[in-house]
């Protein structure tokens, strides 16, 4: 009788006890929230630096973190102000300077089993503080065994080339003249890859940053997807998909460097790898080609290093995914910035495209 008497009053606290779990378990998901939501919007406000990278497809309707590292925490090698570059500034419409290429890698050629050391490698990354280039998703070895040789046929076209910002602009350009632009950078590179090298390439010079007649970037990589992807289903020849930009940097760097006498920009290869440290990887930003990504960037990036020492900053890392995820060959390629002039970049060009030839053609840059 005892039991029973007090049963309600164990059933009362058992039913006490499970609401305080529940709630428990509610807080501190409440609280798990908070912090990633004043957390995203620090970083906002501390940061309102202005860079040209927006989110990609569903981002671009979700909040917007902003790279300041890419802007002020660049290596040292980067930091050249514009007063030291004794050339001054180039003209708009200046020829580009021919140069000879390099036949022999007298650079930089590293050892594979140096390369195959993860804490080796990371040397040649700069890695946002919103993600991380994880063991689990960085496999070196794997990287560079992959084959990204590409049989060239002039038939058809094997590379496409467009910007998603195709208003990004130098010193120099010329209001209107595309050819001062970074379009104008990529008809360049065009013509470089069909007339020395032999490739069928397809140069889109679609406008996917400018709504209405102002400059719009808000969904500039969506627009971007849509019509890359039409492009595609069109042409199922290519195979090599570059969206070639410059960066954005402090007005007082340059980011130059001299090859065989010729002034030229810095380059910069640029990877999405739909991960963060915040949310693990990035489900709705799926990408079936990150690994081939990254391995394009790490293998041309040696390449870089072996022909043109000093010619590449630090691959960059994001946590997103631009439109890298169409091809296997894809690459995001930064030339210059806007503190460079139009013809500075376009000497650039004559290395990129000379590696990537190297690239498709399988060669490797490194010693057994």
């Amino acid at each position: 009788m005892g039991d029973r008497k007090y049963r309600p009053v164990y059933m009362f606290i058992f039913m006490g006890l499970m609401l305080m779990v529940i709630m428990m378990n509610y807080s501190f998901n409440l609280i798990y929230y908070i912090q990633n939501r004043i957390y995203e919007n620090a970083v906002k406000t501390l940061f309102p630096v202005e860079t040209y990278f927006e989110d990609n497809y569903d981002e671009n309707a979700r909040s917007v973190w902003v790279d300041s590292e890419n802007m002020f925490s660049m290596a040292e090698e980067d930091k050249k102000p514009a007063t030291q570059t004794e050339e001054g500034v180039v003209e708009a419409g200046a020829a580009v300077c021919p140069w000879p290429l390099q036949e022999n890698a007298a650079g930089n050629v590293y050892n594979i089993a140096d390369l195959k050391n993860y804490d080796f490698l990371m040397k040649f990354y700069t890695v946002t503080s919103i993600t991380s280039l994880t063991t689990q998703i960085m496999r070196p070895e794997e990287f560079l065994a992959k084959d990204l040789s590409l049989e060239k046929n002039a038939d058809s076209p094997q590379i496409l080339i467009f910007h998603t910002h195709s208003q990004e602009g130098f010193m120099d350009t010329v209001e209107g003249d595309t050819s001062t632009t970074i379009v104008g950078v990529g008809d360049y590179l065009t013509d470089i890859l069909t007339n020395t090298y032999g490739y069928n390439v397809y140069h889109d010079t679609s406008v996917y940053d400018y709504v209405d007649g102002k400059l719009d970037r808000s969904k500039a990589y969506t627009y971007a997807e849509e019509n890359v992807a039409k492009i595609l289903k069109e042409n199922p020849s290519i195979e090599v998909v570059i969206d070639l930009h410059r960066d954005g940097v402090p007005d007082t760097t340059r980011l130059v460097t001299e090859e065989n006498g010729v002034i030229m920009s810095k380059v910069m290869f640029f990877n999405g790898i739909s991960y963060s440290k915040a949310k693990g990887d990035i489900g709705y930003l799926y990408n079936a080609n990150r690994d081939d990504n990254l391995a394009m960037s790490l293998q041309m990036y040696l390449l870089g290093e072996a022909y043109y020492p000093g010619l590449l900053r630090n691959i960059y890392i994001n946590a997103y995914r631009y439109c890298l995820h169409m091809k296997g060959r894809s690459m995001l390629i930064e030339a210059g910035a806007q503190t460079n002039t139009s013809t500075e970049v376009k000497n650039a060009m004559v290395p990129v495209a000379d590696m990537l030839d190297r690239l498709l053609g399988g060669e490797k840059a490194y010693e057994e």
